[in-house]
């Protein structure tokens, strides 16, 4: 018989081959992929590193992003460790067809029908050997073909970078394989937050941050703690206080009055970062450091008291460990994604990230100061979230999305995404919310409520 999956330029065949032995396959191919690491015990954890017989196969969801693209960078400082197994984009055609062509990956993905035809197009115009390289490699369209590579089982460690909460079901799809899985995408935890690690805890997956925040408390923290995030015991370790830092984005010093006037062209230059424009948009109003807030209490485990806000606009110190002792360790670097990206990818040991070491000579002066709740209500929102529970969050990330596109298409002004932020959350509050079926209902009636919201609002 010919099994079909919902792709563009090739056709699963498996002529005479029952469901039973389809199945078994699969599971040899997540074999293979997982076997490219190996597990060496320390106490009851279980420690992966690259192995020394070969490169890790790697799934990249969200390839031509910023992220996506560091990633590239990092790998291609690393050919001994990694090669590229699949890649995953939104729409972006041109830029997915330039990296297959240098990867060479197995499978590819987008979500958009319409880029995927353009991809396609794109491959059937090359010719000689190359072409045919390129056509013999699997296209596959749509959310459904997203899950569908991020769960297939054969690459080892898969990036997770697709932004909002687009990236919530590949996720969870490449969860359930029980690959490592360096985690970008804040809002996806932000979304899930217990059902995410209730799921990692089921499959034996591994979680390490890639947050340049994040990876930093991480790196502060001792080895037991690093091997069991989502379930760790702060306190039992001695630490007293997670002290998360921010660039406090552009408009840190800004007359408030001058807020109601920013435009899109002001808000996505950032004064230190290179991210895209949503994530830019949520620097300068902070819901970035919300979300951030609510991504380490889950993945740290950490109560609201454990975590603490600093405005750093140097970006020198990305994050903080005070410990019970009077000891405070931080992680410092330059401002570059592509160090916690390899910190991820090559944990536990320390690979070649493509970044120079800070120079402290040129550092200069490191400043820091509590963020203003009338400058960043976004913030304070998102704190006061985290503590009414998963409906809450789920929603506040949900508005924050529909308010943040509306802004950066003009149908909204800057300071009417903490309105509508605002507005959505004080229709969900109370509500509760479990499992995935539970989590996307949030997700659909806060996104309808914000879009009435802006309508209201909108300019």
């Amino acid at each position: 018989m010919v099994k079909t999956s919902k792709t563009l330029g090739t056709v699963q065949a498996a002529a005479g081959t029952s469901a039973a032995s389809a199945a078994s396959s699969a599971a040899a191919s997540a074999e293979v992929g997982r076997s490219e690491f190996f597990a060496a015990e320390q106490g009851d954890s279980i420690l992966f590193h690259p192995c020394a017989n070969g490169p890790v196969g790697v799934t990249i969801l969200g390839a031509t992003g910023s992220i996506g693209l560091s990633t590239c960078e990092v790998i291609r400082h690393n050919p001994d460790r990694f090669y590229v197994h699949g890649l995953a984009a939104g729409r972006n055609a041109e830029q997915l067809f330039a990296l297959m062509r240098e990867f060479r990956p197995e499978r590819v993905a987008l979500s958009d029908s319409g880029a995927a035809v353009t991809l396609k197009a794109m491959v059937d115009g090359v010719a000689g050997e190359e072409g045919k390289a390129l056509r013999s490699i699997e296209i596959l369209v749509g959310e459904e073909g997203v899950c569908a590579l991020a769960g297939d089982g054969a690459a080892g460690m898969v990036i997770g970078a697709i932004v909002g909460a687009a990236g919530l079901k590949p996720l969870l799809a490449a969860i359930k394989t029980g690959a490592r899985i360096c985690l970008a995408n804040k809002e996806a935890l932000v979304m899930s937050g217990q059902l995410f690690f209730n799921e990692v805890k089921k499959s034996g997956a591994q979680i390490l941050p890639v947050d340049s925040e994040h990876s930093a408390i991480f790196q502060c923290l001792p080895r037991d703690l690093q091997q069991n995030l989502g379930f760790c015991d702060l306190s039992g370790a001695g630490v007293s206080k997670i002290l998360l830092t921010g660039s406090g984005g552009p408009f840190r010093d800004t007359a408030l009055s001058d807020l109601a006037a920013v435009t899109v062209a002001m808000a996505v230059n950032h004064p230190v970062w290179s991210m895209g424009p949503k994530i830019s948009v949520d620097s300068a109003t902070m819901m970035n450091k919300a979300l951030e807030y609510i991504e380490a209490r889950y993945l740290f485990n950490a109560g609201p008291d454990q975590v603490d806000i600093v405005i750093h606009p140097q970006s020198v110190i990305h994050s903080m460990v005070s410990y019970r002792d009077g000891a405070v360790l931080a992680q410092l670097g330059a401002p570059d994604m592509k160090t916690p990206i390899a910190v991820a990818m090559g944990f536990t040991e320390r690979i070649n990230s493509g970044v120079a070491p800070l120079d402290f000579t040129q550092v200069g002066t490191l400043t820091f100061k509590k963020p203003d709740p009338e400058r960043y209500p976004c913030l304070f929102l998102g704190i006061e979230a985290s503590q009414q529970g998963q409906a809450c969050t789920t929603a506040l990330n949900a508005a924050n999305e529909e308010a943040v596109a509306a802004f950066l298409q003009e149908r909204l002004s800057f300071l009417g995404i903490s309105q509508v932020v605002d507005a959505v959350l004080n229709q969900i509050s109370g509500r509760s919310a479990h499992s995935l079926a539970e989590i996307l209902a949030v997700d659909a009636e806060a996104r309808n409520l914000a879009r009435a919201a802006i309508a209201r609002l909108g300019r």
